[in-house]
């Protein structure tokens, strides 16, 4: 089943005000257009949401991605170097309200909403500037249990010890 959008343009209606298939609930702005659109983005007074993604029948599914994090596992919150177990230095996130480093290469990662449970997937990399930062991502399972709040993941290099890397990012996909 094909869907289509119909812009309409409408001399009668005030400048800024747009038809979509019909219906004149839609603003044109210079960031987009809002209103009560199915499937769009729409802005509240001071910050935009979006509604759910949807998947047509009879074809593979969309999923987005729930929570994402880049954050720097070698500084803390001010982006000063530190071997502390503080809050790591968050470059940019999604869904992610901190990151604490419980140990080297060692951080629990807390949503900012909770996940419905904790069947989520997670997935990651973690790398520097030279061989010795360079690092695999692992959930670290052994220290705590997966919750619909946080979970924890350990950065360790091809020998396997556990190592704090600049650079790592970490995205969540699920409930």
């Amino acid at each position: 089943m094909a869907t289509s959008l119909s812009l309409e343009n409408d001399s009668s209606l005030a400048q800024g005000y747009i038809k979509v298939n019909g219906s004149t609930a839609a603003t044109l702005t210079t960031s987009g257009i809002t209103g009560n659109l199915v499937g769009n983005a729409t802005t509240a007074t001071t910050a935009t949401t979006a509604t759910k993604l949807s998947t047509a029948s009879g074809s593979a599914p969309s999923y987005a991605c729930r929570a994402w994090v880049n954050f720097d596992g070698t500084r803390d919150t001010t982006g000063a170097t530190s071997t502390a177990n503080t809050n790591r230095f968050i470059r940019s996130s999604g869904n992610v309200t901190s990151v604490l480093r419980n140990a080297v290469g060692d951080y629990t990662i807390t949503f900012t909403t909770a996940m419905s449970d904790a069947n989520y997937s997670i997935t990651g990399s973690s790398g520097g500037q030279n061989n010795t930062s360079n690092g695999a991502v692992y959930q670290n399972d052994q220290n705590s249990v997966k919750s619909s709040t946080a979970f924890r993941i350990l950065t360790v290099t091809q020998a396997g010890a556990s190592v704090d890397t600049p650079q790592i990012g970490i995205a969540i996909f699920g409930n």
